[in-house]
């Protein structure tokens, strides 16, 4: 039985990626992430100069999934009413009664374009639903239909008119994957096919009950108790600020003020998990948790001002980190 469920996922992972290569060239970890995302139920924030193909990478994803897709484009004038829906006066009955209009909120796949282009109180709108799948309004509760998943896009180098995610609506995010620049050839091709005729047609591959079937699944994988011991301890060394930071390394209490939280320890073992199963293994091991780290900790870590001064990146604590912490 095992063997066919991973058999299954086997077979929807290459199906998905097969599609993929038709309108997105290369970013490989990058797609593996964001399948890994919604495998696990999580969300997922990419961040990368323009031109990337971020938001082309999302729609191609909504396209093969046989689910509900919503756009949110982030801009300064966006309210929370603008995402969770509003309530309106409604006469078509006769009869004058208010009605909740549902907002682009309520889709299985949400794509929320430059999240950081919004205020604070705009972005907390989405806080509810990322935790809880399930919206507020008017003093009633909504459930979300199920998958539910948000994909978000961040412009890194443009500060002008933009807001940082506070932290707690960091910590709602599975992974923060980094797109980086395509390689020559990757670049070469990208060139060719968007400058030529080439119209890619995508079909649809997986449908919502098959998503939140496999989503099951990965919960039932079995980890060991070394990688999820070796999950919290990797997440605990980051915590130079708590009351545990004795445990901390040295360069951790020299460049970090505040670590990662027990989300973190979470999202490591499913991200392990998830990893394992994409790859048609029966259970993760350290080096699944180890793939993930920095996807997974990289937002969750704030540098405080000596990190700053000396050009010391969250990544560069990670990297060091998997160096120091034992995995046995």
């Amino acid at each position: 039985k095992i063997t066919e469920y991973l058999a299954q996922f086997s077979q929807v992972r290459n199906s998905i990626i097969d599609q993929l290569k038709r309108t997105v060239v290369g970013q490989s970890d990058v797609i593996e992430q964001i399948m890994a995302a919604v495998f696990t139920r999580g969300h997922c924030l990419l961040v990368g100069v323009p031109g990337l193909a971020k938001t082309l990478m999302v729609s191609s994803i909504s396209q093969i999934l046989d689910v509900q897709f919503k756009r949110i484009q982030f801009t300064p004038d966006l309210m929370p009413s603008d995402i969770t829906g509003t309530t309106v006066l409604d006469e078509s009955s006769g009869k004058r009664e208010f009605r909740f209009v549902k907002g682009p909120i309520f889709a299985n796949i949400v794509l929320a374009d430059e999240i950081n282009r919004t205020p604070p109180k705009t972005q907390a709108a989405l806080l509810q639903a990322m935790q809880e799948k399930e919206v507020t309004a008017s003093g009633q509760t909504f459930p979300l239909d199920l998958p539910f998943f948000v994909l978000a896009t961040q412009n890194p180098i443009e500060l002008e008119g933009t807001y940082p995610l506070p932290e707690a609506q960091l910590d709602r995010f599975m992974f923060n994957v980094f797109v980086d620049y395509p390689s020559q050839s990757e670049e070469e091709t990208i060139v060719s096919t968007t400058t030529s005729s080439y119209e890619a047609k995508l079909e649809r591959v997986i449908g919502g009950d098959e998503i939140v079937a496999l989503q099951k699944l990965v919960r039932r994988v079995p980890a060991s108790e070394h990688v999820v011991r070796y999950a919290v301890r990797l997440a605990r060394a980051t915590r130079a600020g708590s009351a545990d930071g004795g445990s901390a390394p040295d360069f951790v209490k020299q460049w970090v003020s505040w670590g990662a939280g027990p989300r973190a320890s979470q999202y490591l073992v499913l991200g392990a998990k998830t990893r394992a199963v994409l790859q048609g293994r029966f259970a993760p091991g350290i080096d699944d948790v180890r793939a993930v780290a920095l996807a997974v900790l990289r937002h969750r870590i704030v540098t405080n001002f000596t990190a700053e001064a000396e050009g010391v990146k969250p990544d560069r604590v990670i990297e060091e980190l998997l160096k120091h912490v034992p995995t046995e």
